[in-house]
C-alpha cells in the first residue's frame, strides 16, 4: 500500500532552476516514469504542482512531469488547473475590484520602476512578480514598494524569492490554493507530502503530513523539513520519491 496520495512540489528551485539555465531533463523524465506507474499502478503518489509561476508555465510543468490526474496550484494561489477537465479556475474570491487594484499597481511599476531597470514577469493574471538583472538592486526596492502599497491602499503581500520581487494579494496564497485543491481532489492532509525551497513553501509544509527539501533550500525552511537531500532541484525531488514514494 502507497503511504501518501499525492506530492505536492514546488517549481523554482524543485522541479526546475529560477535562474534561466536548462532544465535537469534527465531527472524530469525519472519523475515523469514516477507518475506514469502511479496513474497506472496505484502503488505510490501522483506527484503534482504547487507554485508562484504563471499559470502557463506551471501547467507546461504538469504536462512534462505526466501529471494527468490532480489539478496544480499556481500563481500562488490565484489559478487551480485541472489536467483531467481542462479546467482553468480562478480563486473565486478575487474580485473585479482586485483585479483593477492590480492593474493600477502594474501601471505605476511601469511609470516609476520601469525606467530603473525593473521589468514585469509576463502572464501573470491577479498578481505581479518584479525582475531587476541585479538582485541586489531589486532588492532594495523593497521598502519603497511596501510604502506606496501602503499609501495607495493597494492590499499586496510583498516577498522575495531568490530572484523576483512577488506582489500578491494579501487574501490569496499558496495556502488557499491548497486549501481549494483539497477542497476538489477530497485528499486529507494524512495522505499528503509535500517539497518546497523556499519560505513560502511555508504553506506546503502546513497541509501535509511529511515535507522534503532539495539541498539548495534556505536554511529556515530546511529546519522544517522531515528530510533534507543529498542533491539540489529536480535531483533532491527524485531522492524525496524515494523516501516518501512508496
Amino acid at each position: 500500500m502507497r503511504r501518501f496520495d499525492a506530492v505536492i512540489c514546488d517549481i523554482d528551485g524543485c522541479l526546475s532552476p529560477e535562474h534561466s539555465g536548462p532544465m535537469d531533463v534527465a531527472s524530469l523524465g525519472r519523475i515523469a516514469e514516477h507518475n506514469r506507474l502511479a496513474q497506472e499502478r496505484g502503488d505510490r503518489p501522483v506527484v503534482t504542482v504547487c507554485s508562484g509561476r504563471p499559470q502557463p508555465f506551471a501547467e507546461a510543468m504538469c504536462r512534462v512531469i505526466g501529471n494527468r490526474t490532480l489539478p496544480i496550484v499556481c500563481e500562488n494561489g490565484v489559478w487551480m488547473y485541472d489536467p483531467v477537465t481542462n479546467e482553468y479556475l480562478m480563486d473565486p474570491a478575487i474580485t473585479e475590484g482586485h483585479l483593477e487594484m492590480v492593474a493600477e499597481a502594474s501601471r505605476w511599476v511601469r511609470r516609476e520602476l520601469g525606467p530603473r531597470g525593473v521589468t514585469i514577469q509576463p502572464g501573470k493574471a491577479a498578481s505581479i512578480s518584479l525582475y531587476h538583472t541585479e538582485t541586489g538592486v531589486l532588492r532594495g526596492l523593497m521598502p519603497e514598494l511596501e510604502r506606496v502599497f501602503a499609501r495607495e491602499g493597494w492590499g499586496f503581500r510583498v516577498s522575495m524569492t531568490w530572484l523576483y520581487i512577488n506582489c500578491d494579494l494579501k487574501h490569496v496564497s499558496k495556502g488557499t490554493g491548497i486549501e481549494r485543491w483539497k477542497a476538489r481532489t477530497g485528499l486529507k492532509r494524512e495522505r499528503l507530502a509535500g517539497i518546497g525551497d523556499t519560505m513560502s513553501d511555508v504553506a506546503i509544509r502546513e497541509h501535509v503530513a511529511w515535507f522534503g527539501c532539495p539541498a539548495n533550500a534556505v536554511e529556515e525552511l530546511r529546519a522544517r523539513a522531515d528530510v533534507v537531500a543529498t542533491r539540489a532541484e529536480a535531483e533532491g525531488v527524485v531522492e524525496m520519491l524515494g523516501v516518501c514514494g512508496r
